[in-house]
């Protein structure tokens, strides 16, 4: 049942199209997933999402927990609605942008931007939330890009500490989440006029905090999973007013469905996806004096003997730049590193890059981000496949045997693709798999 109060605010917004709008907020939410370069995938297709090249419509919800290959990073379940960033960086950015995702978990649209970015461009991933942003972290790492820093900052910390720094911001505010009303019903119980009123001051203050990370005629992409005026065209108008901003025009194809206000709503009666906002903003041109670049004063470099190891582990060594953080050796884009580098001293840092290998004795054994990691040589490791059986008990964290295998680090893959690595010690393997990732619920 939806709120009484929020139907009224609706009305004021919807007019005539008040019961086709509520009436589909009471069907089954639409299944969709992007997909990694990572593997060919057997999913109950359904047609393409329009608006992204990696965007799919599956016809049912599968088990998704049952698929070792969503565990293995070979796609991620996204909200269709929020897969028109592609579209709106497509529009407007270079793939060789540094990006700003500031309220970033669980990770779907930093997974979407990183992909974007590829090998030219560079991510800060960030979330305030603690709790949240490992999260984020694990997903990042799933996906197997080396682009993206994850960071764990409040908004102030990027405009107090990185003026000028970003081509591009993504705020994906917090909100009162009515887009979600029929995904999740917990979103409904918690839904107010006191939380839309509250959620949109919130959001003004998170704009403010971070705007002077934004460069002077960097772009700002403004998002919500809400509806209301309030949280959306308000906020918009705000951005203009009050941070002097230009709101952009996005193209948008009729059969799309998306209706442009100021901004642009995607109403799941008119489009095939969840309740979404999202408009996008220049930021205006004036001279400014780009932040000086400092690297860390400590280089924490990794041993001759085995730097030369963990490059062998990966397909193209030279465009990696590693360091050792305690007993752990990450890889990120030597493209970034003085950059990378300084990010560092001035922000929290919960993962840089990928991590490649740990300090166990006198050699390195590798880290499971490496076997995420789309850059990963795998034929300095014995291979084994798993089956479906098999590859659910890994990726529970539980012993396997391999009687037949010889001793020693063994890479599992299933269908071809890595799933992480296990050490056979003979009549039982040492499960590798992280714990804090593990199926706890079948």
């Amino acid at each position: 049942m939806l709120p009484l109060d929020f139907i009224d605010i609706m009305e004021s917004q919807m007019g005539l199209e008040l019961d086709s709008f509520c009436r589909s907020m009471q069907q089954e939410p639409v299944v969709s997933v992007r997909i990694n370069d990572k593997s060919d995938l057997s999913l109950p297709w359904a047609g393409r999402v329009p608006w992204c090249e990696d965007g799919w419509y599956l016809s049912e919800r599968p088990q998704f927990t049952l698929d070792p290959l969503l565990h293995a990073g070979c796609y991620y379940v996204q909200e269709a609605s929020s897969m028109f960033i592609e579209h709106i960086l497509n529009t407007f950015l270079t793939p060789d942008s540094i990006v700003l995702d500031l309220c970033a978990a669980p990770g779907g649209k930093s997974t979407l931007i990183s992909q974007w970015l590829g090998d030219e461009g560079l991510l800060v991933s960030n979330e305030v939330v603690r709790q949240r942003v490992f999260i984020l972290s694990e997903n990042i790492q799933k996906w197997g890009n080396g682009n993206t820093v994850v960071t764990h900052n409040p908004a102030r910390d990027f405009g107090e500490r990185l003026p000028n720094m970003f081509d591009c911001v993504l705020v994906d505010a917090p909100c009162s989440g009515e887009g979600m009303f029929r995904k999740d019903k917990n979103a409904i119980d918690e839904w107010s006029l006191r939380n839309v009123d509250m959620c949109a001051t919130r959001q003004q203050e998170i704009l403010m905090d971070v705007w002077d990370t934004l460069k002077p005629g960097g772009l700002l992409i403004y998002s919500t999973c809400t509806f209301n005026r309030k949280e959306d065209e308000d906020n918009a108008r705000f951005i203009q007013d009050r941070l002097g901003a230009e709101l952009l025009h996005v193209p948008i194809e009729k059969e799309w469905g998306i209706t442009e206000t100021v901004g642009y709503h995607f109403y799941p009666h008119k489009v095939r996806g969840e309740g979404f906002y999202v408009a996008v903003f220049r930021k205006h041109e004036e001279p400014y004096q780009p932040l000086k670049i400092r690297g860390e004063k400590k280089k924490n470099a990794v041993s001759v003997e085995c730097e030369e190891e963990l490059r062998t582990w990966l397909s193209h060594p030279e465009q990696w730049a590693l360091r050792q953080e305690d007993r752990f050796s990450l890889a990120y884009p030597m493209k970034y590193k003085e950059l990378i580098d300084f990010l560092g001293t001035r922000l929290t840092c919960i993962s840089t890059g990928f991590g490649v290998g740990e300090m166990r004795g006198k050699s390195p054994s590798p880290q499971h981000a490496l076997a995420m990691a789309k850059d990963f040589k795998a034929e300095p490791f014995r291979t084994v496949e798993l089956d479906t059986d098999s590859a659910l008990k890994y990726l529970r964290c539980e012993a396997i045997a391999l009687p037949e295998q010889p001793f020693g680090v063994l890479l599992l893959t299933y269908n071809g693709v890595p799933l992480g690595f296990a050490k056979n010690i003979g009549n039982h393997c040492n499960n590798l798999y992280p714990k804090e990732w593990r199926i706890r619920v079948l």
